[in-house]
């Protein structure tokens, strides 16, 4: 958009272009809950997320390297982001210890003792065949003071810079991109510290990490402003783990390209919907009777052939095909949204769009 600084274009990876702004659906261990690729695909789906800790704690690395990367063990034929699992070891505060290396942590699976060091996730990722790498961080909390902020924002930066270095050296047909993580949490200081340092390394991409870690919208939105402001145009800019509609429009407004979060399907199992008027909460009363379906405009298996009254009798009643209907449906509305957005840009008209829609 000429008057902003949403904007559209298109990322060439391995298995096909991605065209941004892009949603990324989660599948932690290689296929989002609940769905086939099947229907990714018919949405034409591009690029998913797929989460190293996860993968490397349940199915281990040997499997997937005798399948010769994640996509032949998958049979998903399109693009592979990997999360490093920086954000899932940031949870296990009580089971995990950081040095200047790596992090020691204990399995919340097995209760099984592993470390993690950032030449070692990098591996692994390149064992996936992943297309876009994302590099080991620490993720902080909100509410942690200056010093330890400015230790784990040194700590990342050493990681990704002794890894990036060594990450030239690839094996033989490996061409993934590496995207960069910046981190600083919520002091501006060490986020310009960050991103300056982490920019010098010149890699494929960058991430904005460390926010939509329970802070106040208004101190989201300031760091997501600030950061963009600092990275050049000229590279995709991905900001992790936000992926509710108002978060997407913002963080679009603001020229980020990339985003993933698991909302649209975690929130089914509560009979939550996305719809353009809101959600819906599909388990009140007010349903049980509904004939109609759930959105007019929506071509979704759940609002192509069944009633709203019908899917609340599946959720209320547990049933396993009712949370499948409601995934597929929000995921829908997410890319249906996403291509109202790019056209909104392509037409100059993102402003109006995005005030129309946060009303």
């Amino acid at each position: 958009d000429k008057h902003f600084n949403a904007r559209v274009g298109f990322l060439n990876l391995p298995h096909g272009r991605v065209d941004i702004p892009c949603f990324m659906p989660v599948g932690t261990l290689g296929a989002m809950k609940g769905l086939k690729h099947a229907v990714l695909e018919k949405l034409e789906c591009n690029l998913m997320l797929a989460n190293t800790y996860h993968l490397y704690l349940r199915l281990g690395i040997k499997t997937i390297e005798k399948y010769v990367g994640l996509n032949n063990f998958t049979t998903w034929n399109k693009n592979f982001l990997t999360d490093s699992g920086g954000f899932r070891v940031f949870s296990l505060s009580d089971l995990r210890k950081i040095d200047l290396k790596g992090v020691h942590f204990k399995s919340h699976i097995d209760g099984s003792y592993h470390y993690f060091t950032s030449e070692g996730i990098f591996a692994m990722q390149e064992i996936f065949g992943s297309d876009i790498i994302m590099l080991f961080d620490i993720c902080s909390s909100y509410g942690i003071d200056y010093n330890e902020a400015n230790l784990y924002t040194n700590i990342t930066t050493n990681w990704a810079s002794s890894t990036f270095k060594s990450s030239k050296n690839r094996k033989e047909g490996y061409n993934g991109l590496l995207f960069l993580i910046t981190q600083g949490i919520f002091f501006k200081d060490l986020r310009k510290r960050s991103i300056n340092d982490i920019l010098e390394l010149d890699s494929s991409g960058i991430a904005i990490g460390g926010i939509s870690v329970g802070e106040p919208r208004e101190k989201y939105l300031e760091i997501l402003e600030y950061s963009f402001l600092l990275i050049p145009k000229e590279k995709p800019r991905y900001v992790m783990g936000i992926g509710t509609p108002h978060y997407i429009l913002n963080a679009i407004y603001y020229g980020i390209d990339i985003f993933d979060c698991v909302n649209p399907a975690r929130i089914t199992r509560h009979g939550s919907l996305l719809t353009d008027n809101g959600i819906m909460c599909i388990g009140r009363k007010e349903y049980k009777d509904d004939t109609s379906k759930v959105e007019k405009n929506c071509i979704c298996a759940l609002c192509k052939r069944y009633s709203r009254g019908y899917l609340r009798h599946l959720i209320k009643s547990k049933e396993l095909f009712g949370i499948v209907l409601a995934s597929e449906h929000n995921i829908h509305y997410m890319f249906r949204l996403i291509s109202k957005i790019r056209a909104a840009i392509l037409n100059d008209d993102f402003l109006n769009f995005r005030t129309s829609y946060l009303k």
